[in-house]
């Protein structure tokens, strides 16, 4: 019953954190030193991260806020990676901009994949939903091996 509390509670939080984050996506701003960039991509990536360990368990409005919230994001990567921010401590490798059209098709496979999550989620199809996760997942971990130390 603990656990089941938690979970509520923490997607309650989920769901407070994704309503700020769709309504800050309208307002995106792209960063404007290479600084900000890592530090917006990082937390980015943490936040898509977050949603996909638990968006298996999410279904109606909540799993449409996770997908919302990595279709928003996955947009939005290509800006924060501008050439020049590998600063501080940033994880990303010079082969982003040295290969950009694959590390761009990555992302745009992700931003794809969020589309038909979103469109499965609508439509009530749980399988559909269940790939698209699955092939977001992957893209996460193809861009993470070809491009991040």
């Amino acid at each position: 019953m603990l656990n089941r509390k938690l979970a509520s509670f923490a997607f309650a939080a989920f769901v407070a954190v994704g309503a700020a984050t769709v309504f800050a996506q309208e307002a995106f701003t792209p960063p404007a030193t290479p600084e900000e960039a890592v530090s917006m991509r990082q937390a980015l990536m943490r936040e898509d991260g977050g949603i996909l360990r638990t968006a298996r368990d999410l279904t109606g409005a909540e799993a449409v806020a996770a997908m919302t919230t990595l279709r928003d994001n996955y947009s939005h990567i290509p800006a924060l990676f501008p050439k020049g921010s590998i600063v501080g401590d940033s994880e990303a490798l010079p082969a982003i901009w040295e290969n950009w059209e694959a590390f761009t098709a990555i992302v745009d496979t992700g931003l794809a994949a969020a589309e038909a999550g979103l469109a499965a989620v609508e439509a009530g199809d749980a399988a559909g939903y269940a790939g698209a996760l699955q092939t977001l997942m992957g893209t996460c971990g193809q861009c993470h091996q070809q491009f991040r130390s």
